[in-house]
Formats: C-alpha cells, sequence, structure tokens
C-alpha cells in the first residue's frame, strides 16, 4: 500500500521576510506523516497572485492527493490565496452562502462577548466568504475565516489560514475527518536510537551498511553541536501495512544499528519509539 502524496503551500511575504517563523509546514508534515500520508515538497511562496497561482498549477500537475495552502485567507487586502487559486483553475468566485453564515456568527458572538464593538458584516469581513461556489467552507473555531476545500479531479485542494492555532483547529476538526477514509495511508512508526558519539563522519559507515540491509526502513544520523552537552543520534522510520509489520521492519533495523555501531565502538542508548497504527495520535 503506498502512501498518498501531499504538497504544501506555505504563503506570506512575511515567512519570506524572516518576520514569521513558518511552523505550520513543520506541523502539518509531521501530522501528515504519522496518519500515513507522505509529503514530498513544501514551497514558501509571496503574497502574489500570479506567484501563487504557478506554484498550485505545477503542484496539481505532479497529481498528489492533496495540496494543502496556509496563509492569505484573511479581510485584508493583500490576503490573496483564494483569489488567485479560483483565477488559476478557471473558477470565479462568488460570495459563498454556508461560508458568509459562519463569518457573520462568528463575529455575532464576538460581539456579544464584547470583543469587537459591532457584528456587521463589512466589506472587510464579507471578502472572507468569497469563494468558488462549487467550494466547501471548512468550520474554523478559533478564528473568522474559514478552510476552504476544492476538488480537482484526481487532487484535493484545501486552503488554510495562517495562524497557526486555526489552521491546527481546521485540519484536526474539520478536514480530517473528511480525508481519513481516502487519504487514510499504511502504518507509520519512528524510532530514535541514541548514540556516545559526537562526530557524524564516525557513525557514517554504520549508517550506511544499515540503510543498505534494511531497504524498507529510512535511516539518518543526526547530527549535534560539537561539545554540546547532546551526543549524535540515528533516527529509523518506516511504513507497513500495519503496526505488527512497522515493529517487525524497526526490530530488525535497531538490532542492526545496535550491532554496526558496536563494531565500531560505538555504544548505543536505549531507543525512543513513536510506533503504531498511522491515524493511532
Amino acid at each position: 500500500m503506498s502512501a498518498p502524496t501531499v504538497e504544501i503551500l506555505v504563503i506570506g511575504n512575511e515567512v519570506l521576510a524572516g518576520d514569521v517563523l513558518d511552523t505550520n509546514s513543520h506541523w502539518l508534515c509531521q501530522e501528515l506523516a504519522a496518519r500515513g500520508a507522505r509529503v514530498t515538497r513544501v514551497t514558501v511562496l509571496p503574497d502574489d497572485p500570479a506567484a501563487i497561482g504557478e506554484a498550485l498549477l505545477a503542484a496539481r500537475s505532479r497529481g498528489p492527493a492533496l495540496i494543502l495552502t496556509c496563509g492569505g485567507l484573511g479581510p485584508t487586502a493583500d490576503d490573496l490565496t483564494v483569489a488567485a487559486i479560483s483565477t488559476a483553475l478557471n473558477r470565479p468566485l462568488h460570495e459563498h452562502p454556508k461560508a458568509y453564515a459562519m463569518i457573520r456568527d462568528f463575529y455575532a458572538r464576538l460581539f456579544a462577548r464584547g470583543d469587537v464593538t459591532t457584528p456587521e458584516m463589512t466589506a472587510a469581513r464579507a471578502k472572507m466568504a468569497q469563494m468558488p461556489p462549487e467550494a466547501e467552507p471548512l468550520t474554523n473555531a478559533v478564528g473568522a475565516a474559514p478552510g476552504v476545500l476544492l476538488q480537482e479531479e484526481v487532487t484535493l485542494i484545501v486552503s488554510l489560514p495562517g495562524v497557526p492555532a486555526e489552521m491546527k483547529d481546521i485540519f484536526t476538526n474539520a478536514l480530517w475527518p473528511r480525508l481519513e477514509a481516502s487519504l487514510q495511508g499504511p502504518a507509520y512508526g519512528e524510532r530514535t536510537v541514541a548514540t556516545d558519539c559526537w562526530d557524524e563522519s564516525l557513525l557514517a559507515p554504520a549508517v550506511d551498511a544499515v540503510a543498505r540491509r534494511q531497504p524498507d526502513v529510512y535511516v539518518k544520523s543526526r547530527a549535534q553541536v560539537y561539545g554540546g552537552g547532546s551526543a549524535d543520534f540515528i533516527t529509523l522510520a518506516a511504513r507497513g501495512r500495519d503496526a505488527v509489520e512497522v515493529t517487525r521492519l524497526l526490530d530488525a533495523a535497531e538490532a542492526d544499528t545496535v550491532a554496526a555501531l558496536a563494531a565500531l565502538g560505538i555504544r548505543a542508548g536505549a531507543a525512543v519509539c513513536a510506533e503504531g497504527e498511522a491515524d493511532g495520535r
């Protein structure tokens, strides 16, 4: 069973300027890997409709199961993601009734709490309801802008807000329950083998040998700062039909790694496991 592929487009001038650290793609990669999907590319883009559209079409041409965009769904003029996607796919924008109701109700709740001065659906607020009519707005329980889900041939395109709390809420509570049946991939597990070595070049022969002998496991050394408090370590990752197969693959790779390190006079520490079914969170 092959893992469904995903591409992520991170959108925002503030990310490219270094003003904001992109933690969204890191979190999404972790979540998707744990659920059995495979992220093949992460692209960071400016708030430029042409750049967004070009990157979207390029990603779609590679045929991933899912394209996720992060950022550019807000009420300001430089929030251009949905409009750029609409233009690239030749799908005109309309005021989506369901999205409009979501946003209206959100501001009504804020007004009732005294968090905003008016519940009025201003032009800036209504802007967040603009999307292709065939799109499905995804509930945002944390902020105003709904997510946007759009099927384009074999690829599902989903736009998420750039605010991390909002992105995580939509992905976890509105999006993944929709995707679980179709996007669920094979079981996935990781294991970390600690060492007493601070020189990655000394680990290389063992890492390379284990990688050759264990072709179904991804074996990677992780260098730490020379003279720091932590020694280098080795990560093992595997996919399989189920948790039993993943555990078998990791057990074999761990034993091989420990033996290969011992042959070089390097002591291996205890392994840290993160295993189980892809949807076991």
